[in-house]
C-alpha cells in the first residue's frame, strides 16, 4: 500500500526537517487514538501540549511525530518532523493534501444540518466512487486541515464540513478547502450571542463562497428569508434548494415514525425514494445533498436510492429501544447539540413517534446572548404540540418549564447530572423520550444513564 505521506511530501508541505526519514499512512492529533502508521501532530492548545504525549504516541505505533520543540522522554533517533509551529504546519499539510486531490470537493456549512447533510453525501458518493468525508464534526480550525491532510489523492469525491462560533472563521477554512461546490443548509439563531443578528450569521455563512474554485457553485436554502442577501454577497454562481420555485425542489415528503417517502426534482429531474429517518427537516437535508451531488457530477437517481442506507447518527436523531422497569421505551437521542430550529424539528419527530406518553427532556441552548430567554420561551407551543411531559435542566430551560401548564411540567434540575436520575425513575413502558440540548449542557449524560439497560438500536 502506497504511503499517504512520503518523506518528500512531508518536507515539501511543511518546509520542516526530518531527523529520521519516515512515511505515514494517516494523521492524528490525539495520542489516545493514534493508529499504527499515523503521523502524530503535537498541537498546543488550551487543554494541553501534544509534545507531552509524543513518547506515548510513538509507543502506540505512530510512524513519527511532527513537533516544534524536542519533546521529553524520546530517544535521539526518534522519527520526528521538526517545524516552526505545529498548528501552522497542520494547515500546510491540509493545503498540500487539497492541492493533490484528483477529484472534486464539496464543503457544507449551516446553522443546522451540517453533519447530517455531510453523512447523506457520504451515502450518495460512496456508491459511485472513492470517497473521503470528514470524520465526526471535524469542522473547525484544526478539524478542516486534519480532514484535508488525511484525504487520499485518488478520491473521486470529498466532503468537508465547515463550522463557526464567531465572525471571520468560515472564509479562511473555505479558502483552505477550495470547494467546487459549497452548501449552506440553514440560517438560524445558533451562535447569535456571538454574532448579534441573523443577518450577521447569514453573512458569515455566505463567506464560504470566498474559497470556491473558479466556476464553483454556492447552493443556498431557497426558503430562507436571507437567501437573497446571501446570493447578493458573492460573485459566484448560486443555486437554491427548498420548496416552491427553486432549482432543486422538495415536491412531497410523506413522513411517518420510521422515515419519509420523498418526491423531489433535482434540476428538473424527478426522483422518488424512501429516506429511513423521519422529519421534514431530514427530507430537506436529502434534497440539499442530492443537489450538491449533481453539481459535483454524481448520478442523481443512483444517489437517491443510496440514501436508503442512511442512518441517523449518535446524538443526531438515533432511535433506540431501551429497557425500563417492566418493559421498554423508545429513546430519541438528539443530545449532541441544539438550536431553536433543531429543537422544533426534533419535537416534530417526537410527535410522530408511537407512544403511550411522549416526553421531552431539554437542556439549555447556549451562545444565544440577549436572545436566550425569548428563544427558549418561544419553544412552548412546539412542546405543547408534541410532548405530554417536559423535563428540563439549566436556567433558561427552567423558564420554559415554569411556563408549562402544571400537568405538562415533569420536573426541572439545575444540570443534566441531577436530571438523569429523575428521568430514569420517571420512564414507564411504552414511553417515547426525546433528549436534546447544547453540547455544553451535557445531555449525553442523560442518554448514557438511559442506555444502561439498552436492548437494541432501531433504524
Amino acid at each position: 500500500m502506497s504511503a499517504l505521506w512520503t518523506p518528500s511530501d512531508l518536507l515539501a508541505a511543511t518546509c520542516g526537517f526530518l531527523r529520521v526519514p519516515f512515511s505515514a499512512q494517516g494523521v492524528s492529533i490525539d495520542s489516545r487514538t493514534v493508529k499504527p502508521g499515523d503521523l502524530f501532530v503535537a498541537l498546543v492548545g488550551e487543554n494541553g501540549d501534544g509534545h507531552d504525549h509524543v513518547a506515548g504516541a510513538l509507543a502506540r505505533g505512530a510512524a513519527g511525530a511532527m513537533v516544534h520543540r524536542l519533546p521529553d522522554n524520546v530517544p535521539d533517533d526518534a522519527k520526528l518532523l521538526q517545524v516552526a509551529d505545529t498548528f501552522t504546519a497542520l494547515h500546510a499539510l491540509g493545503r498540500y493534501g487539497r492541492a493533490r486531490l484528483q477529484g472534486r470537493l464539496v464543503a457544507v456549512t449551516g446553522s443546522v444540518g451540517k453533519t447530517t447533510t455531510k453523512e447523506m453525501l457520504r451515502c450518495i458518493f460512496s456508491a459511485q466512487g472513492k470517497t473521503w468525508v470528514a470524520e465526526a464534526s471535524h469542522n473547525n480550525h484544526w478539524g478542516v486541515p486534519l480532514t484535508l491532510a488525511r484525504m487520499p489523492a485518488a478520491a473521486k469525491f470529498a466532503v468537508a464540513e465547515i463550522g463557526m462560533n464567531h465572525a471571520g472563521e468560515i472564509a479562511p477554512l473555505s479558502r483552505l478547502a477550495r470547494p467546487h461546490v459549497a452548501v449552506i443548509t440553514t440560517v438560524a439563531p445558533a451562535h447569535i450571542g456571538h454574532l448579534g443578528s441573523l443577518e450577521a450569521i447569514a453573512d458569515e455563512k455566505a463567506s464560504i463562497a470566498d474559497g470556491l474554485e473558479p466556476w464553483g457553485v454556492l447552493l443556498l436554502p431557497g426558503n430562507s428569508p436571507l437567501c437573497g442577501r446571501m446570493a447578493d454577497s458573492t460573485q459566484a454562481p448560486t443555486q437554491r434548494f427548498g420548496s416552491g420555485e427553486v432549482e432543486h425542489r422538495l415536491v412531497a415528503a410523506l413522513t411517518d415514525a420510521d422515515g419519509s417517502d420523498i418526491t423531489a426534482e433535482i434540476a428538473g429531474q424527478s426522483v422518488v425514494f424512501r429516506l429511513p429517518v423521519p422529519g421534514r427537516h431530514m427530507a430537506m437535508n436529502a434534497v440539499a445533498a442530492l443537489a450538491a451531488a449533481r453539481l459535483m457530477g454524481a448520478d442523481v437517481p443512483s444517489g437517491a436510492q443510496a440514501l436508503a442506507g442512511f442512518a441517523a447518527g449518535e446524538g443526531r436523531g438515533l432511535r433506540r429501544e431501551i429497557a425500563v422497569e417492566g418493559g421498554t421505551a423508545t429513546l430519541l437521542d438528539e443530545s449532541y447539540n441544539a438550536s431553536s430550529a433543531s429543537v422544533r424539528a426534533a419535537l416534530a419527530v417526537l410527535a410522530l413517534t408511537p407512544a403511550t406518553r411522549r416526553i421531552a427532556v431539554l437542556g439549555d441552548m447556549l451562545e444565544l446572548g440577549d436572545a436566550g430567554i425569548e428563544e427558549h420561551l418561544g419553544l412552548a407551543p412546539d412542546v405543547l404540540d408534541a410532548a405530554d411531559l417536559l423535563f428540563t435542566c439549566g436556567p433558561l430551560m427552567g423558564m420554559l418549564h415554569d411556563a408549562m401548564p402544571r400537568a405538562r411540567a415533569g420536573g426541572h434540575t439545575p444540570d443534566s447530572t441531577g436530571l438523569a436520575h429523575v428521568i430514569v425513575s420517571a420512564l414507564r413502558p411504552g414511553d417515547a423520550v426525546l433528549v436534546k440540548g447544547s453540547l455544553g449542557s451535557r445531555m449525553k449524560l442523560i442518554v448514557q444513564a438511559l442506555l444502561a439497560g439498552q436492548l437494541k438500536d432501531t433504524p
